[in-house]
Parts: C-alpha cells; structure tokens; sequence
C-alpha cells in the first residue's frame, strides 16, 4: 500500500539547543570525523600496499575500515551541519535512505566482526587447513555475504518505514534518522516495524555476538589443551586482542540499544550511545589494530621510510 503521509521533512533536533555548546561540538566531531577518515583510509592503503598483508585476516580489515569510513560518513556530515543551522531538516525520502544506510553498513559490520572470529579460529585451531577453508574465493563469497545481508536486512527496515503514516509532529529527537526515534512520530501502527526491529536487526547482532562467542571459546579451550604455559598461549592469542577490543566497543552497544531497551523509545542514553559507535567507534578501530598489531606497525614504518627516503 502506497504512503499516505502528510509529512514532507522531518527536522532533526540534534545532540542539544543550546548554541553556546554546539561550537564545541562542532569542532569535537570534526576532529572525530577528520581522524576516521584518515585512520581508516591509512588502514586501506596499508593493505593494499603491503603484499604481506593481503591474507584473509587482512582482507577482513580492509572491509572493517571501509565500512567504518562509509558508516561514520551518513551520520556526521549530517550532525556538523546541524551544528551550523538554526533548524536542521532532512526531507522524508533523505530520512529513509539516511536509515538505510545507516543500518545497511551498521550491520555488515556485525557480520564482518564475526566472519573475523571464524578467521581467528580457524587460523588457531585449525593452522593445516587454513589456506584452503579461508581461500581467496572463500573469502570473497564471505565478503559478498556479508555487505549482501546487511543490504537486505537494512532495505526491510526502509521499506517498512516507508508505509507507515507521518501527520505530525515531525521532530525527531536524535542527531540523523534513527528508525526508533522515527517510529515515534507515526500516526499508523509501528507493531510490524518495532517485529522487525526486533527479530532482523536484534537476531543478525545476537548471531554475530553467539559466532564470535563460540568461535573464541574454541580458541581458548584449544590453548589450553594445545599449550602448557601462559606465554604460549598467550602469544598465539595475541592476534586475537585487537578484535576483541573492538567486538566489546561496537557490537555490545549495537545490542544494547536494539534489544535490551524499549523498541518504541528514544532516550537521551540511546543517543550518547549512538555517538559511540556512529562516531566514536570508527576513529578507535585503527588505532586499536595499529598500535597492538606488529604487523600493521611495522608495514606503516616501512611505507613512510620508503616514502622519505624517496623524497631524498
């Protein structure tokens, strides 16, 4: 059924009134958006550029810092121009491609986080035949899995959305079209949409968060079966830290906000913890996989020597 809203735009309220912060702010997530892009895209060119970087575990990165480059990039150019504006709107067909995406690249990062903790198992438990389980193909097919069910499971979200009738009022309490805040503003019933909300977007982090869960209680038991002390175990583990320090800051605020809160509310907590993985999130990926990972290091020390030596 077509969408009968009265609704033309929506006008985004933002992280706060108060003009004497929003300078502040300003200059704050700039700095945070400038480093994301930067981070993110050293990470890529790192990657592509080092041939002994180019392994599955580094593949899997480079997909990382892609979509973290292109998550924190639809909601915080948005956010800067609020900061700049009296009234920030956003017309109701930008509001459903900015939730779109938002969800699209939000959850093939939950997968991606997880098709890395299959690497690392197979990697650690099974070091015979990783070149075949994890081969080019393989990893392409997980790849192509992974942005695939993020598209689909984020266009379910749109689509729904787009059916529902807007009467107003049309402000959304948040910094960019989050489907919950949104749904609030609905003069029809939400009960399919907060289902989906639900059973999509809550099943596919729940998943991720069981696959990483068993595939680190694989490794764990391995090492201690495999190993006899503490210093080898924890070496072989140590190429795990970096992934699950992220695991920990992305993928349990994601659940926190889509499964453990009401689905019809929209709260000030669900907004600072929006911030932390729309905009926070993405400028601490790199540099957790840059400053614990030798590899990475090293790679970056080399590419910048060769880089000076050459201006030389």
């Amino acid at each position: 059924m077509k969408n009968q809203t009265e609704v033309h735009e929506f006008i985004l309220l933002g992280l706060t009134n108060d003009h004497r912060q929003q300078p502040v702010l300003f200059i704050c997530f700039l700095l945070l958006y400038l480093a994301c892009l930067l981070g993110n895209a050293a990470i890529l060119t790192v990657i592509v550029a080092e041939p002994r970087l180019q392994t599955p575990m580094y593949f899997f990165l480079g997909n990382l810092s892609c979509l973290d480059l292109c998550f924190s990039t639809v909601t915080i150019p948005k956010m800067l121009s609020g900061f700049l504006v009296e009234q920030q709107t956003i017309t109701f067909l930008g509001c459903l491609t900015q939730m779109h995406f938002f969800h699209f690249l939000g959850g093939s990062e939950a997968i991606v986080l997880s098709v890395m903790a299959y690497d690392r198992y197979v990697a650690i438990c099974k070091p015979l035949r990783y070149s075949t389980i994890m081969s080019n193909r393989a990893c392409l097919w997980l790849a192509v899995m992974t942005w695939g069910i993020g598209f689909c499971q984020a266009l379910i979200h749109a689509v729904a959305a787009s059916q529902l009738s807007f009467c107003g009022p049309n402000h959304v309490l948040h910094f960019f079209c989050d489907i919950k805040p949104v749904l609030k503003l609905a003069c029809s019933s939400t009960v399919l949409n907060i289902l989906l909300l639900n059973v999509v977007a809550g099943g596919i982090a729940l998943s991720c968060f069981f696959v990483i869960f068993l595939s680190y209680l694989y490794i764990i038991t391995f090492l201690f079966v495999k190993f006899r002390t503490w210093q080898s175990r924890w070496k072989a583990f140590s190429t795990c830290a970096s992934h699950l320090t992220v695991v920990a800051i992305c993928l349990i605020p994601v659940i926190s906000n889509y499964m453990l809160a009401s689905a019809g509310d929209s709260s000030v907590r669900e907004m600072i913890i929006s911030v932390l993985y729309s905009a926070v999130t993405p400028v601490l990926n790199p540099l957790i996989y840059t400053l614990r990972n030798q590899e990475v290091k090293s790679s970056v020390r080399k590419i910048l020597s060769r880089k000076f030596s050459g201006r030389t």
